[in-house]
């Protein structure tokens, strides 16, 4: 299926967006999946910059790991105008504090109704999730959810089942806007699974994996597009580094593995 240029949430990263056919199908919630230090938040910040810069739109980053403060400080090495966009309400960034917090679905339904961003990115799900599970349900209501998983399932289900719950809560949360969101995972190394809780890799529109690959003597930085919704997109891998830009990414450069 192709899709036309107003039917698209561009990155604004030219090599990702011609390997996604011209950009993220809007609406379309996308996990970015990695391990440390693969780039996953500040994809999702330039994601955002770019929207406001390059788009005239206005973006939301909640962030769940890194404050306010320490933002500026990732956004100042790209010499990105994080500040300027802040105050000129173009940009607006909300952290949680998962130690103290709560009521976060309560809070991100707040924010989307009160700025109506045009995308967004959270990162990350992972620590999020685990928050809402602490914070956001009731002990009533995880108590019949472990009875209800219990009763059906072997209990080494239970934790799976209210994690897919929670997750399915937060992504319905964010998909009644119909705004293109970007949302971080955890990848481990050697892990089976496309996410930290091997649950919202299918219940997100798009998966795309960050990770390190070893050639030779050689450690690249590598991407794939492993899943998209209502799209056509490149099936390889391609490469991806860090200038004084931010991440930049070219389709020639692909790689089959």
């Amino acid at each position: 299926m192709y899709f036309m240029a107003s039917d698209r949430t561009q990155t604004g990263i030219e090599g990702l967006d011609k390997a996604l056919n011209g950009g993220i199908p809007s609406g379309n919630l996308v996990l970015l999946s990695g391990g440390a230090g693969t780039g996953k938040s500040t994809l999702c910040l330039q994601y955002c910059i770019n929207g406001c810069v390059k788009f005239n739109e206005k973006a939301l980053f909640i962030s769940t790991e890194q404050t306010p403060t320490e933002l500026l400080r990732q956004a100042a090495q790209y010499n990105w105008p994080l500040t300027d966009l802040i105050n000129k309400g173009k940009l607006k960034i909300e952290y949680f504090d998962v130690t103290k917090g709560d009521e976060f679905l309560k809070r991100i339904d707040e924010s989307i109704d009160h700025f109506k961003p045009n995308r967004i990115a959270l990162d990350s799900l992972t620590t999020l999730a685990d928050a809402l599970l602490i914070s956001d349900m009731s002990e009533e209501t995880a108590f019949s959810m472990v009875q209800i998983a219990e009763s059906v399932n072997p209990i080494p289900r239970t934790e799976q089942i209210i994690t897919k719950t929670l997750l399915y809560r937060l992504i319905g949360a964010l998909k009644k806007y119909h705004v293109t969101t970007l949302l971080t995972s955890e990848l481990p190394e050697e892990g089976k699974t496309l996410s930290a809780d091997g649950v919202s890799e299918f219940i997100t529109d798009g998966v795309i994996l960050l990770s390190y690959l070893s050639v030779g003597a050689t450690e690249l930085r590598v991407l794939k597009i492993r899943k998209m919704r209502y799209s056509v997109h490149t099936k390889e891998y391609l490469t991806y580094d860090f200038s004084s830009k931010g991440l930049e990414c070219k389709l020639e450069e692909q790689l089959s593995i």
